[in-house]
Protein backbone atom coordinates (compact mmCIF):
# COMPACT_ATOMS: atom_id res chain seq x y z
CA UNK A 1 0.00 0.00 0.00
CA UNK A 2 1.51 3.52 -0.77
CA UNK A 3 1.95 5.53 2.11
CA UNK A 4 0.07 8.75 2.95
CA UNK A 5 0.43 11.87 4.88
CA UNK A 6 -2.48 13.04 7.38
CA UNK A 7 -3.37 16.60 7.01
CA UNK A 8 -5.75 16.99 9.58
CA UNK A 9 -8.00 20.34 9.12
CA UNK A 10 -6.81 19.72 5.34
CA UNK A 11 -10.56 21.53 4.61
CA UNK A 12 -9.71 24.38 6.41
CA UNK A 13 -7.58 27.69 5.17
CA UNK A 14 -3.43 26.34 5.88
CA UNK A 15 -4.69 23.16 5.54
CA UNK A 16 -6.12 23.33 2.24
CA UNK A 17 -3.48 25.04 0.86
CA UNK A 18 -1.23 22.53 2.23
CA UNK A 19 -3.06 19.81 0.70
CA UNK A 20 -1.95 21.30 -2.57
CA UNK A 21 0.99 21.68 -2.70
CA UNK A 22 1.42 17.85 -1.49
CA UNK A 23 -0.43 16.90 -4.27
CA UNK A 24 1.13 19.29 -6.63
CA UNK A 25 4.57 16.75 -5.46
CA UNK A 26 2.76 14.20 -6.31
CA UNK A 27 2.18 12.88 -2.30
CA UNK A 28 -0.79 11.00 -1.43
CA UNK A 29 -3.12 12.56 0.82
CA UNK A 30 -5.50 11.54 3.29
CA UNK A 31 -7.32 14.89 5.08
CA UNK A 32 -8.96 14.38 8.47
CA UNK A 33 -11.71 17.78 9.19
CA UNK A 34 -14.45 17.94 11.30
CA UNK A 35 -16.04 20.80 9.34
CA UNK A 36 -16.26 23.34 12.32
CA UNK A 37 -14.42 26.06 10.36
CA UNK A 38 -13.32 24.07 7.10
CA UNK A 39 -15.43 23.48 3.72
CA UNK A 40 -15.64 20.09 2.07
CA UNK A 41 -15.51 21.81 -1.23
CA UNK A 42 -11.50 22.95 -0.73
CA UNK A 43 -10.43 19.36 -0.33
CA UNK A 44 -9.44 18.16 -3.36
CA UNK A 45 -10.86 15.27 -5.71
CA UNK A 46 -8.86 12.32 -5.50
CA UNK A 47 -8.12 13.24 -1.78
CA UNK A 48 -9.56 10.75 0.18
CA UNK A 49 -11.48 12.96 3.67
CA UNK A 50 -12.95 11.60 6.51
CA UNK A 51 -15.25 13.68 8.51
CA UNK A 52 -14.34 13.51 12.00
CA UNK A 53 -12.82 14.95 14.77
CA UNK A 54 -9.05 15.21 15.62
CA UNK A 55 -9.71 13.68 19.39
CA UNK A 56 -11.40 10.87 18.16
CA UNK A 57 -8.96 7.88 19.20
CA UNK A 58 -10.37 4.97 17.36
CA UNK A 59 -11.31 7.08 14.56
CA UNK A 60 -7.37 7.85 14.28
CA UNK A 61 -6.10 4.57 14.59
CA UNK A 62 -8.22 3.37 11.68
CA UNK A 63 -7.54 6.60 9.66
CA UNK A 64 -3.18 6.25 10.19
CA UNK A 65 -3.67 2.50 9.82
CA UNK A 66 -6.26 2.05 6.77
CA UNK A 67 -4.31 4.52 4.94
CA UNK A 68 -0.74 3.52 5.99
CA UNK A 69 0.22 6.81 6.95
CA UNK A 70 3.75 7.27 7.62
CA UNK A 71 3.92 11.88 8.48
CA UNK A 72 1.20 13.79 9.62
CA UNK A 73 1.19 17.48 8.96
CA UNK A 74 -1.16 18.63 12.04
CA UNK A 75 -3.11 22.21 11.61
CA UNK A 76 -6.34 21.32 13.63
CA UNK A 77 -7.32 23.71 15.94
CA UNK A 78 -8.67 27.02 17.16
CA UNK A 79 -6.67 29.82 16.16
CA UNK A 80 -8.47 33.11 17.76
CA UNK A 81 -6.85 35.37 19.88
CA UNK A 82 -9.49 37.21 21.39
CA UNK A 83 -11.76 34.42 21.57
CA UNK A 84 -9.07 32.17 23.73
CA UNK A 85 -8.64 34.66 26.07
CA UNK A 86 -12.96 34.82 26.72
CA UNK A 87 -13.30 30.82 26.64
CA UNK A 88 -9.46 29.67 27.33
CA UNK A 89 -10.96 26.49 28.62
CA UNK A 90 -11.82 25.55 24.83
CA UNK A 91 -8.86 26.30 23.35
CA UNK A 92 -7.00 24.27 25.91
CA UNK A 93 -8.81 21.32 25.15
CA UNK A 94 -9.07 21.60 21.23
CA UNK A 95 -5.50 22.81 20.92
CA UNK A 96 -3.96 21.03 23.25
CA UNK A 97 -5.61 17.81 25.37
CA UNK A 98 -6.82 16.83 20.95
CA UNK A 99 -3.18 17.14 19.94
CA UNK A 100 -2.37 15.01 22.93
CA UNK A 101 -4.90 12.58 21.80
CA UNK A 102 -3.63 12.77 18.45
CA UNK A 103 0.26 12.39 19.39
CA UNK A 104 -0.48 9.48 20.83
CA UNK A 105 -2.12 7.75 18.21
CA UNK A 106 0.84 8.42 16.29
CA UNK A 107 3.35 6.94 19.04
CA UNK A 108 1.04 3.72 18.98
CA UNK A 109 1.14 3.62 15.00
CA UNK A 110 4.34 4.22 14.57
CA UNK A 111 4.22 7.01 12.33
CA UNK A 112 7.61 8.68 12.90
CA UNK A 113 7.55 12.00 11.29
CA UNK A 114 4.83 15.25 12.53
CA UNK A 115 4.65 18.61 11.67
CA UNK A 116 2.71 21.31 13.89
CA UNK A 117 0.95 24.16 13.39
CA UNK A 118 2.19 26.42 15.66
CA UNK A 119 2.45 30.40 16.51
CA UNK A 120 4.34 33.63 17.08
CA UNK A 121 2.07 33.85 19.82
CA UNK A 122 4.34 31.44 22.02
CA UNK A 123 6.49 34.66 22.41
CA UNK A 124 4.20 36.60 23.52
CA UNK A 125 5.91 40.76 23.82
CA UNK A 126 8.86 39.73 22.44
CA UNK A 127 12.16 42.06 23.74
CA UNK A 128 13.79 42.09 20.50
CA UNK A 129 12.77 42.18 16.33
CA UNK A 130 12.72 40.45 14.08
CA UNK A 131 12.14 37.61 16.74
CA UNK A 132 14.74 34.23 16.52
CA UNK A 133 13.94 31.16 17.55
CA UNK A 134 15.91 31.55 20.54
CA UNK A 135 13.90 34.27 22.16
CA UNK A 136 11.79 33.21 25.11
CA UNK A 137 8.74 31.45 25.10
CA UNK A 138 6.26 34.11 26.85
CA UNK A 139 2.89 33.95 25.43
CA UNK A 140 0.79 36.16 27.03
CA UNK A 141 -2.61 34.67 25.75
CA UNK A 142 -4.29 31.28 26.33
CA UNK A 143 -4.56 30.51 22.31
CA UNK A 144 -0.47 30.99 22.21
CA UNK A 145 -0.08 28.81 26.06
CA UNK A 146 -2.26 26.00 23.90
CA UNK A 147 -0.05 26.02 21.27
CA UNK A 148 3.01 25.81 23.18
CA UNK A 149 1.59 23.03 25.45
CA UNK A 150 1.74 20.86 22.55
CA UNK A 151 5.25 22.17 20.99
CA UNK A 152 6.64 21.01 24.82
CA UNK A 153 4.23 17.66 24.34
CA UNK A 154 6.59 16.67 21.14
CA UNK A 155 9.61 17.48 22.61
CA UNK A 156 8.89 14.60 25.56
CA UNK A 157 7.73 12.23 22.95
CA UNK A 158 10.41 12.86 20.48
CA UNK A 159 12.90 11.97 23.48
CA UNK A 160 10.75 9.00 25.05
CA UNK A 161 9.97 7.27 21.72
CA UNK A 162 12.05 9.08 19.19
CA UNK A 163 9.15 10.34 17.18
CA UNK A 164 10.80 13.73 15.08
CA UNK A 165 9.12 16.85 14.36
CA UNK A 166 9.11 19.60 13.01
CA UNK A 167 7.23 22.63 14.45
CA UNK A 168 6.61 25.70 12.39
CA UNK A 169 5.41 29.06 14.37
CA UNK A 170 3.22 30.52 12.14
CA UNK A 171 3.25 34.56 11.63
CA UNK A 172 0.28 35.59 9.76
CA UNK A 173 -0.63 33.71 6.61
CA UNK A 174 -2.63 35.97 4.79
CA UNK A 175 -3.57 35.82 0.64
CA UNK A 176 -5.36 32.85 -1.71
CA UNK A 177 -3.85 30.13 -3.59
CA UNK A 178 -2.80 31.83 -7.08
CA UNK A 179 -4.88 29.87 -9.40
CA UNK A 180 -7.96 30.17 -7.74
CA UNK A 181 -7.99 26.73 -6.32
CA UNK A 182 -8.51 27.39 -2.21
CA UNK A 183 -8.58 30.67 -0.32
CA UNK A 184 -9.86 31.67 3.37
CA UNK A 185 -13.60 30.72 3.56
CA UNK A 186 -14.47 31.59 7.21
CA UNK A 187 -17.78 33.37 6.81
CA UNK A 188 -17.00 35.00 10.46
CA UNK A 189 -12.83 35.10 10.45
CA UNK A 190 -11.23 37.79 11.99
CA UNK A 191 -8.10 37.76 10.20
CA UNK A 192 -7.20 41.52 8.73
CA UNK A 193 -7.28 40.88 5.17
CA UNK A 194 -9.81 38.63 5.00
CA UNK A 195 -12.47 41.17 6.95
CA UNK A 196 -10.97 43.93 4.58
CA UNK A 197 -11.57 41.73 1.58
CA UNK A 198 -15.57 41.23 2.78
CA UNK A 199 -15.87 45.05 3.22
CA UNK A 200 -14.70 45.11 -0.07
CA UNK A 201 -17.24 42.60 -1.84
CA UNK A 202 -19.94 43.94 0.19
CA UNK A 203 -20.37 41.30 2.91
CA UNK A 204 -19.33 43.44 5.43
CA UNK A 205 -20.54 47.24 5.55
CA UNK A 206 -17.56 48.50 7.74
CA UNK A 207 -14.28 47.29 9.76
CA UNK A 208 -12.92 48.39 12.66
CA UNK A 209 -9.48 49.12 13.53
CA UNK A 210 -8.71 47.36 16.83
CA UNK A 211 -6.29 50.29 18.80
CA UNK A 212 -4.36 53.02 17.39
CA UNK A 213 -2.39 53.88 20.58
CA UNK A 214 0.22 50.95 20.19
CA UNK A 215 3.71 52.19 20.17
CA UNK A 216 4.54 51.73 16.40
CA UNK A 217 4.91 54.16 13.69
CA UNK A 218 1.29 55.05 13.32
CA UNK A 219 0.22 53.44 16.56
CA UNK A 220 -1.45 50.02 14.83
CA UNK A 221 -0.30 46.72 15.29
CA UNK A 222 2.61 45.80 13.14
CA UNK A 223 2.54 42.00 11.47
CA UNK A 224 4.77 39.72 9.45
CA UNK A 225 2.32 38.64 6.83
CA UNK A 226 3.34 35.44 5.00
CA UNK A 227 1.33 34.32 1.81
CA UNK A 228 -0.17 31.05 2.54
CA UNK A 229 1.07 28.88 -1.14
CA UNK A 230 4.73 29.90 0.77
CA UNK A 231 3.51 28.89 4.18
CA UNK A 232 2.49 25.62 2.46
CA UNK A 233 5.71 25.52 1.03
CA UNK A 234 7.36 25.50 4.27
CA UNK A 235 5.05 22.97 5.10
CA UNK A 236 6.65 20.50 2.23
CA UNK A 237 10.28 21.26 2.34
CA UNK A 238 9.97 20.57 6.64
CA UNK A 239 8.22 17.07 5.57
CA UNK A 240 10.96 16.37 3.04
CA UNK A 241 13.61 17.48 5.53
CA UNK A 242 12.54 14.96 8.13
CA UNK A 243 12.09 12.35 5.38
CA UNK A 244 15.97 13.09 4.55
CA UNK A 245 16.58 12.16 8.54
CA UNK A 246 16.54 15.82 9.39
CA UNK A 247 16.56 15.80 13.28
CA UNK A 248 13.15 17.53 15.03
CA UNK A 249 13.20 21.52 15.09
CA UNK A 250 11.22 24.27 15.77
CA UNK A 251 11.15 27.16 13.27
CA UNK A 252 9.48 30.61 12.36
CA UNK A 253 7.25 31.28 9.28
CA UNK A 254 7.04 34.48 7.69
CA UNK A 255 9.07 36.61 5.78
CA UNK A 256 11.28 38.92 8.23
CA UNK A 257 9.19 42.24 7.91
CA UNK A 258 6.42 44.04 9.01
CA UNK A 259 3.56 45.98 8.03
CA UNK A 260 1.31 47.73 10.32
CA UNK A 261 -2.97 47.55 9.92
CA UNK A 262 -3.05 50.64 8.02
CA UNK A 263 -0.26 50.08 5.91
CA UNK A 264 -2.35 46.87 4.72
CA UNK A 265 -5.52 48.68 4.89
CA UNK A 266 -4.10 51.02 2.53
CA UNK A 267 -2.30 48.60 -0.31
CA UNK A 268 -6.28 46.63 0.33
CA UNK A 269 -7.84 50.49 -0.82
CA UNK A 270 -5.12 50.51 -3.72
CA UNK A 271 -6.48 47.35 -4.90
CA UNK A 272 -10.25 47.90 -4.43
CA UNK A 273 -9.70 51.64 -6.25
CA UNK A 274 -11.65 53.19 -3.21
CA UNK A 275 -11.66 53.80 -0.12
CA UNK A 276 -13.40 51.69 2.59
CA UNK A 277 -15.50 52.26 5.48
CA UNK A 278 -12.93 51.96 7.97
CA UNK A 279 -13.34 52.77 11.93
CA UNK A 280 -11.54 52.71 15.16
CA UNK A 281 -12.13 51.17 18.15
CA UNK A 282 -10.36 50.02 21.54
CA UNK A 283 -7.48 47.41 21.40
CA UNK A 284 -8.42 43.64 22.06
CA UNK A 285 -7.19 41.55 24.76
CA UNK A 286 -4.19 39.58 24.34
CA UNK A 287 -2.90 41.57 21.04
CA UNK A 288 0.90 42.70 21.41
CA UNK A 289 1.98 45.66 19.43
CA UNK A 290 4.17 43.91 17.01
CA UNK A 291 5.67 40.76 15.71
CA UNK A 292 7.95 40.00 12.89
CA UNK A 293 10.15 36.85 12.17
CA UNK A 294 13.92 36.26 12.28
CA UNK A 295 13.72 33.98 9.22
CA UNK A 296 16.89 32.76 8.13
CA UNK A 297 16.67 29.36 9.76
CA UNK A 298 13.61 28.57 7.70
CA UNK A 299 15.93 29.42 4.28
CA UNK A 300 19.03 28.28 5.79
CA UNK A 301 17.74 24.53 7.20
CA UNK A 302 14.94 23.57 4.49
CA UNK A 303 16.39 25.94 1.91
CA UNK A 304 12.97 27.59 1.59
CA UNK A 305 12.93 30.33 -1.07
CA UNK A 306 9.34 32.61 -1.02
CA UNK A 307 7.80 32.83 -4.13
CA UNK A 308 5.09 35.27 -3.42
CA UNK A 309 6.85 38.16 -0.97
CA UNK A 310 4.89 40.96 -1.96
CA UNK A 311 2.25 42.62 -0.11
CA UNK A 312 0.37 43.86 -3.10
CA UNK A 313 0.61 40.35 -4.60
CA UNK A 314 -1.09 38.87 -1.05
CA UNK A 315 -3.94 41.68 -1.06
CA UNK A 316 -4.72 40.74 -4.74
CA UNK A 317 -5.18 37.16 -4.66
CA UNK A 318 -7.11 37.34 -1.61
CA UNK A 319 -9.28 40.32 -3.06
CA UNK A 320 -9.95 37.72 -6.18
CA UNK A 321 -10.62 34.81 -4.00
CA UNK A 322 -13.11 36.90 -1.96
CA UNK A 323 -14.77 38.29 -5.12
CA UNK A 324 -15.19 34.72 -5.93
CA UNK A 325 -17.12 33.75 -2.82
CA UNK A 326 -19.22 36.79 -3.50
CA UNK A 327 -20.21 35.67 -7.21
CA UNK A 328 -20.65 31.78 -5.94
CA UNK A 329 -23.30 33.23 -3.24
CA UNK A 330 -24.81 35.30 -5.46
CA UNK A 331 -25.33 32.38 -8.36
CA UNK A 332 -26.06 29.93 -5.51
Amino acid sequence: MTQSVLVTGGAGYIGSHIVLALRDAGRDVVVLDDLSSGRRELVPDGVDFIEADVGDAATLDACLADHAVDAVIHTAGSIIVSESVEQPLRYYDNNTAKSGVLIDACVRAGVQRFIFSSTAAVYGEPAILPIPEAAPLQPINPYGRSKLAVEWMLHDAGAAYGLRFGILRYFNAAGADPAGRSGQSTPFATHLIKVAGQVVTGARPHMTIFGDDYPTDDGTCVRDYIHVSDLAAAHLAALRDLEAGGDSFALNCGYGRGHSVREVLDAVEAAAGRRLDIRTGPRRAGDPPALVADVSALRERLQWQPRHDNLPEIVGSALAWETRLAADQLAG
